[in-house]
């Protein structure tokens, strides 16, 4: 039997936690998060939660002037503002910046009275606003890192988030299919109808929406990045078809087939210089604030992370029937980034110009913790490499997300390198794109 809590649903737990009705002492992280980060984080014993701790950084966005925090030696600046809840970020060949302005489809957390609760917190977290599904294109025309132009590429998708343009070919992941558009270089408006060349998997309530996709460097293939529909396969595993996976779809026969699986919530993809695949993955929640880490890790064709049975080869006994068969053959992931700090962003600093530290590694974007307290993550760092391998503790490129209070003043999303070498990041909180260069 598939469980989450013993006789009630997480969305009535969390309708409890929206009005008020918590009365239970939340759990608070007993580790500290270093000893959760890096290439052999040290766990400790799962604190199994019956009602998950909750604490949501409410949404304040940043005013006139305002400004992230940055890392010695770097600048930030706003790119483009005014944005409709920004997140993926993809860069063509000429320099055009595209955005996907989107947000989870209708039904998401379903339509009962839980349902509309869990949207409140959501609304108060700010990630609460309904989808704009639009592609924007932005083009710095002088080169002085602000756009001149923005138009709406494409609109009326469902959803979308992973873009990749292959030829003369623009393919687009919606939630629940990647579509394929035909583009032109310098175009700023796309009216062609898109051709669904591939279904996934958006059964509602279709938790865990996003869908990234890249493709290999001789255009043969995409890789496509599907989070699970639940938390620990609480949702019949019978929903999780094609999902808590990476896809592997040829272009040519348009089939697909699982490429690397037990990925909990993979989101960030990003080939390294040695023409290796990455992505950054969302683990499980209820085990407590010090469990468990999210993680960074290769993608390998035929590796298993264990998602839901297994967390880093450790057993999730909350998942019955247990698979104890497999553990021996799953892989553990490469780096872990602390638990609860929701990382999504990745890019490689192969063609970034920030120099100093950040020459050899991988830039992470955190989006940060809502189950978890004290609050983690909201923040951009960097994994230093040796050898195409992650090493030692991070180092912080973007900080102070947070402001004195607690509060959210931006959220940051998804990363992208510009043609000029600048970091991208899209804040879906501040509805900005933030520009970070050095100086």
């Amino acid at each position: 039997m598939w469980r989450h809590v013993r006789n009630i649903s997480i969305l009535t737990v969390i309708a409890l936690i929206g009005f008020g009705w918590y009365v239970t002492r939340p759990d608070v992280a007993q580790v500290p998060v270093e000893k959760l980060t890096g290439p052999t984080p040290e766990f400790g014993a799962a604190r199994e939660e019956m009602i998950p701790t909750v604490k949501v950084a409410e949404a304040d966005p940043w005013t006139a002037g305002e400004a992230p925090v940055p890392a010695p030696g770097l600048v930030v600046e706003r790119f483009a503002e005014k944005l409709d809840h920004p997140r993926n970020l993809y860069v063509l060949p000429n320099g055009d910046v595209l955005v996907a302005e989107t947000n989870a489809p209708p039904g998401h957390m379903g339509d009962d009275l839980t349902g509309k609760i869990a949207k409140w917190l959501m609304r108060k977290g700010g990630a609460k606003t309904p989808s704009a599904n639009r592609i924007t294109l932005l083009r710095d025309v002088d080169g002085d890192g602000k756009p001149e132009v923005r138009t709406a590429l494409l609109e009326g998708l469902n959803s979308p988030f992973g873009m990749a343009l292959v030829g003369d070919t623009l393919y687009v992941a919606n939630t629940d299919a990647v579509l394929a558009f035909p583009y032109k270089e310098g175009d700023t408006k796309i009216s062609a109808k898109g051709e669904e060349i591939f279904k996934l998997n958006a059964q509602l309530p279709n938790n865990h929406w996003t869908r990234n996709i890249i493709a290999n460097e001789d255009s043969t293939k995409l890789y496509i990045a599907v989070g699970s529909n639940s938390n620990i396969g609480e949702n019949g595993m019978d929903t999780e078809i094609g999902r808590a996976q990476v896809i592997e779809l040829d272009l040519e026969t348009r089939k697909g087939k699982t490429f690397t699986s037990g990925l909990r919530n993979p989101v960030g993809l990003a080939w390294d210089s040695k023409g290796m695949l990455w992505t950054t993955v969302n683990e499980r929640d209820m085990l407590g604030s010090d469990l468990v880490p999210d993680y960074l890790t290769r993608v390998d064709e035929t590796a298993d992370y264990g998602w839901p049975w297994h967390y880093w080869r450790y057993i999730d006994f909350r998942v019955e029937p247990g698979k104890p068969e497999k553990r021996q053959y799953e892989r553990r992931p490469d780096y872990a980034l602390g638990p609860h700090g929701a990382p999504l962003g990745l890019a490689f600093a192969d063609n970034a110009k920030l120099g100093g530290s950040f020459t050899d590694g991988a830039f992470i974007a955190r989006h940060g913790s809502w189950n978890r307290s004290p609050a983690f993550g909201y923040d951009v760092i960097f994994v230093p490499f040796t050898n195409g391998r992650p090493i030692k503790q991070p180092i912080n490129v973007l900080t102070g997300f947070l402001d004195k209070d607690g509060k959210a003043q931006g959220r940051p999303t998804m990363l992208a390198v510009a043609k000029d070498g600048a970091l991208l990041l899209s804040d879906d909180v501040g509805n900005i794109i933030w520009r970070i260069r050095s100086k």
